[in-house]
């Protein structure tokens, strides 16, 4: 479960990093990218613990608010697998059309 929280953290920092506070940001980088301890990160920044906890739990709902509201992460998601699927269509039913595969692939590209 945590290794599922802290990777859908590090996709929802990815989208929205710019929307954060610059404290929050380096808050959530160093806790979820870079393994940091809540005692670390307070050491770092000469604020207690429990000041981290509270920056880094009020950024995750900030984070997943960002998410219900915008949509962009779970949209990345979706529009990978039709595109997968779409791929797949196109290499089974056109593998001569190079046109075809050649669109697919930029559109693919567009995400990357």
């Amino acid at each position: 479960m945590q290794i599922e929280k802290t990777n859908r953290m590090n996709a929802l920092f990815e989208f929205y990093s710019t929307l954060l506070t610059e404290k929050q940001m380096n808050y959530m980088e160093l806790y979820y990218a870079d393994d940091f301890s809540l005692g670390e990160i307070a050491e770092e920044y000469e604020v207690s613990r429990q000041a981290v906890y509270d920056n880094i739990k009020r950024t995750e709902k900030i984070l997943e608010d960002y998410e219900r509201k915008l949509h962009l992460f779970s949209d990345y998601i979706v529009r990978g697998e039709l595109l997968d699927k779409v791929d797949s269509y196109v290499s089974e039913h056109y593998p001569k059309d190079e046109t075809l595969s050649e669109l697919v692939k930029k559109i693919q590209e567009i995400d990357e």
